[in-house]
């Protein structure tokens, strides 16, 4: 099929190349405006577009989705179908364009887990298993008609960078089989098998700020566990080392559940400042396995105590 790609980051390349490589033709990619970074600040193209470069495929960039130049262009393209995969919120001008409409791959099974950050709350809150939805967008943002899903489960250890590439390999293969099934319905006059989501279901996964990577040490082990898991590699779970009238920031990348050990006081650091560093919790405690204090690179908590001694009175808030 002729179809017009929406897409930035490295999650929606696998797409993108999936359906290059089954043979349909991307008439045009549409990602974000290139971006400052790096210490030189210089401008930095997405994933997406470097990908789209390689294969000589026509970019799009527009600061505004509802830009006149912008619509124009999409138009003359003519496609009968779009597909968005990691864009940010497509206006009804776009979306309502193409003949076969615009679908979108999820990385939750919808209901569950609308908004941008599916794959780390569904860490976060513990879940056992999740997936991947395509669905055709409608107004509210991720409420559409579902197409097609599938689901991937939630390993005790696993964490969102884990589940973030297992996610995007199999989302890839879901938006091919998608395609698919959009292709023959248009080619036979069949509608397409449309699920409406439930509504009693629903739950929602908001942007991630710093604020939701700070570890409340009154909640139970696993619970904090889970934010670790869900947080990593970006933007991170942390928290504060109080020692007599200093503070450190440290981020926690890898942590495991310690059953054995127990305080009155929770956010209680447990060490012996060589081998290992339990932090107490509202139930049991966390045996922290690999962090980084600021300023500093990332290591094991080994490495860590052999240059920095935690004091009797030291404890994380």
């Amino acid at each position: 099929m002729k179809i017009v790609f929406f897409g930035t980051p490295d999650f929606a390349v696998s797409s993108l190349e999936a359906l290059l490589a089954v043979g349909h033709e991307i008439a045009a990619v549409v990602t974000a405006p290139d971006k400052p970074s790096g210490r030189g600040l210089q401008a930095t193209p997405s994933a997406v577009k470097q990908f789209a470069i390689e294969k000589n495929l026509l970019v799009l960039q527009p600061e505004k989705l509802k830009d006149d130049a912008f619509i124009v262009q999409l138009k003359a393209i003519d496609a009968p179908l779009f597909i968005v995969v990691a864009f940010r919120m497509l206006p009804e001008v776009v979306w309502n364009m193409p003949k076969q409409g615009t679908y979108n791959l999820h990385a939750s099974l919808l209901p569950k887990y609308r908004g941008a950050a599916p794959i780390n709350w569904a860490i976060i809150n513990g879940e056992r298993e999740t997936g991947l939805t395509t669905f055709k967008l409608q107004h509210a943002i991720d409420t559409g008609d579902i197409l097609l899903q599938t689901c991937v489960p939630i390993e005790d250890t696993v964490t969102a960078g884990q589940l973030y590439e297992t996610l995007k390999i199999k989302g890839a293969e879901l938006l091919v089989k998608t395609v698919q099934l959009i292709e023959e319905s248009a080619a036979h006059d069949r509608a397409l098998p449309f699920v409406q989501q439930a509504t009693g279901v629903v739950s929602h996964a908001p942007k991630l700020n710093k604020e939701t990577g700070h570890l409340d040490w009154s909640c139970d082990a696993k619970s904090i566990h889970n934010r670790v898991r869900g947080l990593h590699p970006s933007p991170s779970a942390w928290t504060v080392l109080h020692q007599g009238d200093k503070q450190y920031v440290i981020k926690i990348h890898r942590s495991r559940i310690n059953n054995g050990t127990r305080s009155l006081f929770v956010g209680k650091a447990v060490t012996d400042n060589k081998s290992h560093l339990y932090i107490t919790c509202g139930t049991d405690a966390i045996e922290v396995l690999e962090l980084q204090a600021e300023g500093r690179k990332r290591m094991t908590v080994e490495a860590f105590l052999r240059g920095f001694k935690i004091e009797e009175d030291g404890y994380f808030e």
